[in-house]
């Protein structure tokens, strides 16, 4: 299992902290938590969607970039995260064609 952080470092004011941000994500929602909690991050920061799940993060401010690499959170691109994060949403995809009312037998399937 691994928690990555990338470099996108964009510049934001959450509250009342103003800094440039990065987005720190992991194999498993619980390994993240229990990253963050060691950065000394609170649950409530936990950002997801639950049309999105594999977007799950916790935005990382500036200030705790190099304790959370120190931890040993892996430095990634905001690119190299993205394509990450594809890879995740394709993988939860189903493939192939619908089953379900109105569609007994999906194209190239047999009854």
């Amino acid at each position: 299992m691994t928690v990555y952080l990338d470099d996108w470092r964009q510049r934001a004011r959450l509250g009342p902290v103003d800094d440039r941000w990065s987005h720190l994500i992991a194999d498993t929602d619980a390994e993240l938590h229990a990253f963050a909690g060691r950065l000394g991050m609170r649950r409530a920061w936990f950002q997801t969607n639950e049309r999105r799940p594999h977007q799950a993060h916790y935005d990382v401010p500036e200030r705790l970039r190099a304790e959370a690499i120190g931890l040993g959170a892996v430095p990634v691109s905001w690119r190299q995260l993205g394509r990450m994060l594809r890879q995740r949403r394709l993988a939860a995809t189903p493939t192939g064609p619908p089953d379900g009312p109105g569609v007994p037998n999906g194209p190239g399937r047999r009854s």
